[in-house]
């Protein structure tokens, strides 16, 4: 869970002492599992490496064959109506999770050992920061799960993988292929970065790439930046 919004106009959540589920207990075994699809990295929540309290984490550079077992927690009321990591606004009764070092979003089917119930979740946000816990799912999550009551639980954590597209990081995008040529031949001179020029709709673009990594993207976003380029993005090939 975030443990600073900047900017945040909402009240603050840190006068709740402790967290807490809806005044009545809800039936939330009608909620859907979220819904697994591939998505690009969030430009927010994804800051590698990141520190808090003291603990430094570094963000998966992807989810695909990530398996975990440990304590699950969750998360309610306190957090409800605020942002999460990656900027979107937490919904206790959704099918989300915060993570330590996933890529955000990822999906998960996380499996209570102590009775066998499954959810499938997505993660949005960073967290726990609580000593041995290493998933914090959404009251709906938990109270799926049957342990709402008890606060945690024995859980496995099993990511859904995806064949992600490839990456590319876009440097410049010019109504001259002229131009575009141009600052494809100052890209090469910048170390062994491999480009190409896509056409689209009368416009050319010149992209880096294909990089398989937010790493790797964040190290070419970087390299570009240091030479003048002004805002370079990340873009993805669209799935076949």
């Amino acid at each position: 869970m975030v443990i600073v919004v900047a900017g945040c106009t909402a009240p603050s959540r840190y006068h709740v002492d402790k967290d807490y589920g809806p005044a009545v207990d809800l039936d939330m075994t009608q909620v859907p599992d979220a819904v697994p699809k591939w998505e690009p990295y969030s430009p927010g929540g994804n800051k590698s490496p990141y520190t808090v309290l003291g603990e430094t984490y570094h963000v998966l550079p992807s989810s695909n064959g990530f398996q975990e077992t440990g304590i699950g927690s969750w998360y309610g009321h306190k957090f409800h109506g605020h942002l999460t990591s990656n900027g979107e606004t937490y919904d206790m009764y959704a099918m989300s999770a915060a993570h330590k070092t996933l890529p955000i979003p990822s999906y998960v089917k996380v499996t209570n050992l102590d009775n066998g119930r499954q959810v499938v979740v997505r993660v949005n946000d960073r967290g726990p920061f609580h000593e041995g816990r290493i998933i914090d799912l959404s009251y709906a999550a938990a109270s799926k799960l049957g342990y709402h009551h008890q606060g945690t639980a024995n859980v496995k954590v099993e990511a859904i993988d995806f064949d992600e597209p490839d990456r590319y990081v876009q440097a410049g995008a010019f109504s001259s292929l002229d131009n575009a040529r141009g600052l494809g031949a100052k890209v090469a001179e910048w170390g062994t970065l491999k480009f190409r020029i896509k056409p689209e709709n009368g416009i050319y673009k010149v992209q880096v790439g294909p990089l398989k990594t937010v790493g790797q993207s964040q190290e070419v976003v970087s390299l570009l930046e240091s030479n003048g380029i002004i805002n370079p993005i990340v873009v993805f090939d669209r799935m076949q």
